[in-house]
């Protein structure tokens, strides 16, 4: 197989990978009695020195009883607490709960889920998802926090404007720091399934918030849709530099009426966009996007898994099933779809795994390369136009044990970081596991050249 590199020296390193030989390049950076879990989300800092992470299912399950978000610098595996609730009541029903956290990219501040706070636990309840709002905190160690959207679910009035009444989650910025992506799950109507959603900082925000708040994706109440109609959103993620696109996969009624569908779609939110046009709601009218933008469909075959877009706009990168079966990465243009007249605006098949793609579909910030967990290895595909396009080298050991998960991509592409569940002791050697007996997850990180 030719590697999609000239460098023969990679080349050959390569070739080793392939045949499952020992990689001197996989780093464990982290050894704390501890998770480390970095949620699949854009955990390098903009300078690339930094991870971030949350420390989950150490004292019970899931993100509602982690007490704090942290982050490790790469070089000399310091672990710095950025931010821990004064207090926590932890359990089956917890909070308040923090995680999913991700660096901004053009500051030095973590965004993240926080859940609510003990003292609000009588009137709002414990951790759930349609109960949280993102919370932006310093990355410098002072702890310093601003609330980034307001949750409002008063039911006696409308919603505050600019306001939601349920949860925001995986938080995600554009890459020039103006917007703010995320899942959303509502409290007041359940009936509606979970959708998307962006916010951006404006001084109309309601609550002492920094951002209003509103939806993409008008999800119509589960069961109810006519074909063609999207019942569910989710798997989301910005196409380009500056938010004028969100790529998801929608869940869509069949064309017999019955059945249902997962297809990649895009949401076009253009840069003039007022988002306080957007209406709240109330108790019985659910949210709705702000006036221009638009929503196109993209693919027609099953898509799923959260989608990811170049930083230059132009492609989308999605799982979908290959001729044989298995689950490969596709990529489609932008302003393209399945049924474009343009051959070269279809989706195209990219990887061709003998297992099948696994998480962490990444792309290289060049858009030459889309990484994805293989096998359990981190692989690296080719999709540079020309004939080493589909090409894969391996770039850790693959069909080996533990899992690796949680794959992450620097600023620069120069490195890639996942996790391992690790057998790990404390300071008195004793081994430390989790709350359910599981290893620590520990971070490693693999240079790419």
């Amino acid at each position: 197989m030719r590697s999609l590199f000239s460098i023969p020296a990679f080349l050959a390193l390569s070739v080793c990978f392939l045949a499952g030989a020992e990689s001197v390049n996989e780093k464990q950076i982290t050894f704390s009695p501890k998770h480390h879990w970095m949620d699949n989300n854009d955990n390098f800092s903009a300078d690339g020195r930094f991870l971030c992470y949350d420390t989950r299912e150490m004292i019970g399950p899931g993100i509602e009883n982690s007490p704090s978000i942290e982050k490790v610098e790469i070089a000399t595996g310091v672990e710095t607490v950025l931010y821990k609730p004064a207090e926590v009541v932890t359990g089956v029903k917890a909070a308040p709960g923090v995680g999913a956290s991700s660096f901004s990219p053009v500051a030095d501040a973590v965004v993240f889920i926080h859940g609510p706070l003990v003292a609000d636990v009588p009137s709002r309840g414990y951790y759930a998802k349609p109960n949280r709002t993102g919370v932006e905190v310093a990355a410098d160690g002072s702890g310093k926090i601003a609330w980034l959207d307001c949750r409002d679910i008063e039911t006696s009035r409308d919603t505050l404007p600019g306001a939601h009444r349920g949860g925001t989650h995986r938080h995600e910025y554009t890459l020039d720091g103006r917007r703010i992506g995320f899942t959303y799950d509502d409290f007041l109507l359940t009936q509606f399934e979970r959708t998307i959603g962006y916010m951006e900082r404006n001084p109309k925000a309601p609550g002492g918030a920094l951002c209003c708040f509103a939806v993409l994706v008008p999800v119509v109440p589960k069961g109810t849709s006519k074909p063609g109609a999207i019942e569910r959103a989710l798997g989301d993620s910005w196409v380009g530099r500056h938010g004028l696109t969100r790529a998801f996969i929608g869940t869509v009624r069949a064309d017999d009426g019955v059945n249902y569908e997962d297809s990649l779609f895009v949401v076009d939110v253009p840069a003039n966009v007022d988002i306080t046009t957007a209406d709240s709601g109330s108790a019985t009218r659910y949210p709705t996007p702000p006036k221009g933008t638009h929503i196109r469909r993209l693919t027609h075959a099953w898509a799923s898994g959260t989608v990811r877009g170049t930083p230059d706009g132009d492609r989308i990168a999605y799982y979908g099933h290959a001729d044989d079966g298995s689950t490969q990465i596709f990529i489609v243009a932008s302003d393209g779809s399945d049924r474009s007249d343009d051959p070269a605006k279809r989706p195209v098949q990219a990887t061709h795994l003998p297992k099948g793609a696994g998480p962490g579909l990444r792309w290289h910030p060049s858009g030459n390369t889309v990484f994805c967990i293989g096998d359990n290895g981190v692989a690296a595909t080719s999709v540079k136009p020309g004939p080493d396009f589909g090409k894969t080298v391996f770039l850790t050991p693959h069909g080996d044990t533990p899992p690796r998960g949680e794959l992450v991509v620097s600023p620069d592409g120069r490195m890639l970081a996942f996790t391992k569940p690790i057998p790990t002791k404390d300071e008195s050697g004793n081994r430390k596991t989790a709350y359910n007996g599981a290893d620590c997850q520990q971070i490693f990180v693999v240079p790419f050249e």
